[in-house]
């Protein structure tokens, strides 16, 4: 079994007797004021549509890889309708190497709904967030507290890392967020809004700065004096193996050699030319059919193809 403070873990009872949320919340939003990364989607200018699509760009994409093509992105298309008035092959296009270029369809899809019904300004209801294309409960969440101050729970990879090790005392969360993760989040959330806001990013830039999945560095934390898992004498995790994710030789590179094709083009491209990137044709007939399926792709007649044009 993990190990796990002796004070269990509720609505109630959120913490342990070393992590009162207070002391966390103090000590992490204090540190956050000054170690804070000076990153474009965090200035005010940015909006809540540059919140979106940062969000969107950062799910599973490091913030070195990002920067450019948001920068990029923000400057072809400052407000949602922007966006929307281009073809969806426009928006992967733009997407370039970041990686899971559905996310790029999705936020398309996301700006046309913004566009129909919101009069093209990100709605600030969670609800209204949640009801857009592409939303999930993880941005829905982060866009209402980092763009509008909202007192939401935000629970990305780097947080539930944070709570795992502070509060629970294990060194990894599950692999998916479970029950107990969200009620010990909306346990630790603070009452005001603002100081949720302020929480809700101080927290994952901990997880994502000093919490770190591997050489996690304690003696710059914060809150390493309360934390149950350094207490405890950092215990292994004991749950099934973490393995870092392949990319060679898999279809996710067959599917990215594809695309590089059908970016670089102005126009359709014919088969022969997807076929040159890739030797083996079972694997490359599979991976661009996915693409096709997942409507990244258009087929066209005579063996052609190209980027979505609606």
């Amino acid at each position: 079994m993990p190990n796990v403070p002796s004070t269990p873990v509720n609505e109630k009872n959120a913490t342990n007797p070393t992590t009162e949320p207070a002391v966390l919340h103090e000590s992490v939003i204090g540190w956050f004021g000054e170690h804070a990364r000076d990153l474009p989607w965090r200035r005010p200018e940015a909006g809540a549509w540059g919140v979106m699509v940062s969000e969107f760009m950062l799910q599973q994409t490091p913030v070195s890889r990002v920067l450019p093509v948001y920068e990029q992105w923000l400057a072809r298309w400052p407000r949602p309708a922007d966006l929307a008035a281009e073809a969806p092959g426009e928006a992967v296009r733009a997407w370039g190497r970041l990686g899971y270029p559905r996310r790029a369809l999705r936020l398309h899809g996301a700006a046309l709904a913004i566009t129909e019904r919101h009069g093209g300004d990100v709605p600030a209801d969670h609800g209204q967030l949640l009801s857009l294309p592409g939303i999930g409960e993880y941005t829905a969440a982060a866009v209402a507290s980092f763009a509008y101050g909202q007192r939401h729970a935000v629970l990305d990879t780097n947080v539930r890392r944070v709570f795992a090790r502070a509060v629970t005392g294990v060194q990894y969360p599950p692999t998916a967020t479970t029950a107990a993760e969200r009620r010990l989040a909306r346990a630790l959330l603070p009452e005001d809004e603002a100081t949720a806001a302020q929480w809700a990013a101080a927290s994952m830039e901990l997880g994502a700065l000093v919490c770190t999945a591997k050489n996690e560095t304690c003696l710059r934390c914060p809150i390493a004096a309360q934390c149950a898992w350094r207490l405890a004498g950092k215990p292994a995790h004991e749950g099934p193996a973490r393995r870092g994710q392949t990319y060679a030789g898999t279809d996710r590179q067959v599917r990215g050699r594809l695309l590089a094709v059908l970016r670089e083009a102005t126009g359709s491209v014919p088969q022969s030319a997807l076929d040159a990137v890739w030797h083996e044709p079972v694997q490359r007939a599979r991976a661009l059919d996915g693409l096709v399926a997942d409507g990244l792709v258009e087929p066209l007649e005579n063996g052609f193809y190209r980027l979505p044009q609606s």
